[in-house]
């Protein structure tokens, strides 16, 4: 008998059906609710193959939203970061580049006012 033991803990998810997570679970179940709606909404107005084929491009982000995993960082959170760190953060920054053993020889010491 052997027995896995991830080589973290933070790793370890618990699986609730077929393998998968909570999260993973409702995002799928949610996933096959999208496309259903989809294509019953779909059907008559597009033809079959059409709304088949709306309906995978619907779900698809529905169904990736719970598998998908970023430096540890769920969709949720990467999306979060990613909005604030190309919109509402975003602004040219500047470098400077301080010499600190020149300042520590002259006695100035640090400037942070500049």
């Amino acid at each position: 008998m052997e027995i896995k033991i991830p080589k973290e803990v933070r790793q370890h998810s618990e699986s609730i059906f077929f393998g998968l997570s909570v999260r993973q679970l409702i995002c799928s179940a949610l996933a096959v609710a999208v496309a259903v709606s989809i294509y019953f909404a779909l059907r008559n107005v597009l033809g079959r193959e059409t709304a088949s084929w709306a309906c995978i491009v619907a779900a698809a982000p529905v169904a990736v939203a719970g598998f998908f995993h970023y430096n540890g960082l769920t969709f949720e959170q990467f999306v979060w970061a990613f909005i604030k760190s190309q919109l509402l953060c975003a602004a040219p920054r500047a470098f400077r580049a301080e010499n600190i053993y020149c300042m520590a020889l002259s006695g100035k010491g640090a400037r942070y006012d500049d």
